[in-house]
Protein backbone atom coordinates (compact mmCIF):
# COMPACT_ATOMS: atom_id res chain seq x y z
CA UNK A 1 0.00 0.00 0.00
CA UNK A 2 2.46 2.10 0.91
CA UNK A 3 4.55 2.03 -2.63
CA UNK A 4 1.77 2.63 -4.26
CA UNK A 5 1.12 5.59 -2.92
CA UNK A 6 4.72 6.97 -3.42
CA UNK A 7 4.20 6.02 -6.84
CA UNK A 8 0.58 8.19 -6.88
CA UNK A 9 2.65 11.20 -5.42
CA UNK A 10 5.35 10.91 -7.62
CA UNK A 11 3.35 11.12 -10.79
CA UNK A 12 1.65 14.27 -9.10
CA UNK A 13 5.13 15.53 -8.38
CA UNK A 14 6.05 15.52 -11.81
CA UNK A 15 2.34 16.99 -13.35
CA UNK A 16 1.61 19.60 -10.49
CA UNK A 17 4.46 21.89 -11.78
CA UNK A 18 3.48 22.05 -15.29
CA UNK A 19 -0.17 22.70 -14.37
CA UNK A 20 -0.03 25.35 -11.64
CA UNK A 21 3.73 26.53 -11.44
CA UNK A 22 6.29 26.39 -9.27
CA UNK A 23 6.89 28.04 -6.06
CA UNK A 24 8.14 31.37 -6.40
CA UNK A 25 11.65 32.31 -5.12
CA UNK A 26 14.88 30.24 -4.18
CA UNK A 27 15.44 26.51 -3.46
CA UNK A 28 19.11 27.37 -2.66
CA UNK A 29 19.47 31.63 -1.90
CA UNK A 30 23.35 31.27 -1.36
CA UNK A 31 23.73 28.96 -4.96
CA UNK A 32 20.88 31.70 -6.11
CA UNK A 33 19.03 28.58 -7.37
CA UNK A 34 15.49 29.53 -8.02
CA UNK A 35 12.69 27.13 -8.11
CA UNK A 36 11.94 27.57 -11.70
CA UNK A 37 15.66 26.68 -12.64
CA UNK A 38 14.58 23.24 -11.74
CA UNK A 39 14.13 20.81 -14.47
CA UNK A 40 11.13 18.42 -14.32
CA UNK A 41 11.94 14.61 -13.68
CA UNK A 42 15.11 12.75 -13.44
CA UNK A 43 17.04 16.02 -14.76
CA UNK A 44 15.99 17.87 -11.19
CA UNK A 45 18.47 14.94 -9.14
CA UNK A 46 21.72 16.86 -10.58
CA UNK A 47 20.11 20.47 -9.72
CA UNK A 48 19.23 20.03 -6.41
CA UNK A 49 22.19 20.84 -4.45
CA UNK A 50 24.17 18.10 -1.38
CA UNK A 51 22.03 19.80 1.82
CA UNK A 52 18.75 19.32 -0.20
CA UNK A 53 18.89 15.59 -0.12
CA UNK A 54 20.32 15.42 2.87
CA UNK A 55 17.10 16.98 4.12
CA UNK A 56 14.89 14.63 1.58
CA UNK A 57 16.47 11.56 2.81
CA UNK A 58 16.29 12.95 6.47
CA UNK A 59 12.71 13.15 5.98
CA UNK A 60 11.50 9.93 4.06
CA UNK A 61 13.43 7.97 6.86
CA UNK A 62 11.46 9.83 9.35
CA UNK A 63 8.44 9.22 7.34
CA UNK A 64 9.35 5.27 7.38
CA UNK A 65 10.39 5.01 11.22
CA UNK A 66 6.81 6.57 12.21
CA UNK A 67 5.07 3.80 10.39
CA UNK A 68 6.07 1.74 13.01
CA UNK A 69 4.52 4.43 15.50
CA UNK A 70 7.76 4.49 17.40
CA UNK A 71 6.68 1.59 19.93
CA UNK A 72 3.66 3.75 20.90
CA UNK A 73 0.28 2.76 21.12
CA UNK A 74 1.42 -0.94 20.30
CA UNK A 75 -1.71 -2.64 21.67
CA UNK A 76 -3.89 -0.94 19.22
CA UNK A 77 -1.44 -0.45 16.37
CA UNK A 78 -0.73 -4.53 16.21
CA UNK A 79 -4.86 -5.10 16.19
CA UNK A 80 -5.13 -3.10 12.69
CA UNK A 81 -4.60 -4.72 9.26
CA UNK A 82 -1.81 -2.69 7.30
CA UNK A 83 -4.05 -0.11 5.39
CA UNK A 84 -6.78 -0.01 7.90
CA UNK A 85 -7.20 3.50 9.33
CA UNK A 86 -11.00 2.79 10.73
CA UNK A 87 -12.60 4.07 8.33
CA UNK A 88 -15.61 2.50 6.85
CA UNK A 89 -17.10 3.87 3.55
CA UNK A 90 -20.56 3.73 3.04
CA UNK A 91 -21.97 1.07 0.98
CA UNK A 92 -18.69 -0.62 0.82
CA UNK A 93 -17.76 -1.68 3.75
CA UNK A 94 -18.73 -5.00 5.17
CA UNK A 95 -17.75 -7.88 7.48
CA UNK A 96 -18.00 -10.56 5.32
CA UNK A 97 -14.47 -11.85 5.25
CA UNK A 98 -14.92 -13.70 1.35
CA UNK A 99 -16.86 -10.41 -0.31
CA UNK A 100 -13.89 -8.22 1.23
CA UNK A 101 -11.50 -9.71 -0.37
CA UNK A 102 -13.12 -10.22 -3.62
CA UNK A 103 -13.30 -6.74 -3.67
CA UNK A 104 -9.92 -5.57 -2.97
CA UNK A 105 -8.29 -8.13 -5.12
CA UNK A 106 -10.55 -6.97 -7.76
Amino acid sequence: IKHGRVAMLAAMGYITPTLVGKFPGYLSPSLGLKFADVPHGLAAISKVPTFGWIQIVIYALYAEASSTNFGYFDESFSKQAPGDYGWKPPLLATTNVELRNKRLNA
